[in-house]
């Protein structure tokens, strides 16, 4: 294992699901500001692997190559001899080590494959966001727009479009199981807004999840010990969705800026949908302010 990756944890969520958990640990990647400390691991984050008859549907690359070369490693373990990967979405935590599974096809929906097209020299060069860059950047080399069904091994995967966080979103539902893939449509303790504008979409796309006959969520950002333990309630949507509604509230009334985390969340801290977790009071404070940036200017 490299240094990079030697604090990747491997997690048993549920038969035929591995997660690849890093963060919440007090360790960092890198010195200085970078988008794997600040955006990723500060926060906790997984990515999956679906395992059935040596193949594997491996669900977001993780933050780097060495932590996708690490999980690599433990796929061959587990004996899986054929790998397929789907991206959640395009944000840079997510599709950093997909070089690592070169000769794999790599499926995303068409809307993360055209921002990644788009955003190509941006993300080799490491200027999109802070560093690190990733270079090679690999793209996609299937895309799907609506839904998609796939096989591994005995597992039947839908694949589900959704704009949630981002206008790319990809969630996977294994309809056996009832497992939902959550990417970062849903984390813990609250989504990150990316497009405050699309809150009215973000909420009808989380009803339409809702309607999906789940069991459990396994999200790409939230607590270790929840996603070990098999995964989140589907509570955690409609807690989602009363997020985001309190965040709407700041349209007509914008002192509600000034309200702690813990008091805007509290029913559903109370009731078990969301574990507490601090570092969200930052993420916290940057959906209000874009909030307040497209509501007020």
């Amino acid at each position: 294992m490299t240094d990079a990756a030697r604090h990747l944890r491997l997690l048993r969520p549920a038969a035929g699901v591995l997660a690849f958990y890093a963060g919440r640990d007090g360790h960092r990647f890198a010195d200085g500001p970078n988008w794997v400390d600040d955006g990723a691991l500060s926060l906790g984050i997984a990515s999956y692997a679906i395992v059935s008859d040596g193949e594997a549907l491996v669900y977001d690359t993780h933050v780097s190559r060495a932590h996708a070369g690490r999980i690599r490693d433990w796929l061959r373990a587990e004996g899986v001899r054929k790998v397929t990967v789907v991206l959640s979405h395009c944000h840079l935590d997510h599709i950093a080590g997909t070089a690592e599974f070169a000769g794999c096809e790599v499926i995303a929906n068409a809307r993360t494959a055209a921002h990644l097209a788009r955003d190509r020299a941006a993300i080799e060069a490491g200027t999109l966001s802070t560093p690190p860059a990733i270079a090679p950047l690999v793209l996609p080399t299937r895309s799907f727009s609506g839904e998609m069904a796939l096989r591994v091994g005995q597992a039947e995967v839908q694949l589900i479009e959704a704009n949630i966080h981002s206008d790319d979103a990809t969630v996977l539902f294994l309809p056996e199981s009832g497992l939902l893939f959550a990417g970062d449509t849903v984390e813990d303790t609250v989504t990150y807004v990316g497009d405050p504008a699309a809150f009215a979409t973000h909420l009808a796309e989380l009803d339409r999840l809702a309607a999906l006959p789940i069991r459990a969520i396994l999200p790409n950002h939230g607590a270790e010990a929840v996603i070990a333990a098999g995964g989140y309630a589907p509570a955690l949507i409609p807690a989602t969705a009363a997020y985001i509604r309190w965040l709407m509230g700041l349209a007509d009334d914008p002192a509600r800026k000034d309200a702690p985390l813990r008091a805007v969340v509290a029913d559903a801290l109370a009731s078990g949908a969301l574990t507490w977790f601090a570092p969200y009071e930052r993420v916290h404070a940057q959906n209000i302010a874009r909030s307040l940036a497209v509501f007020h200017g």
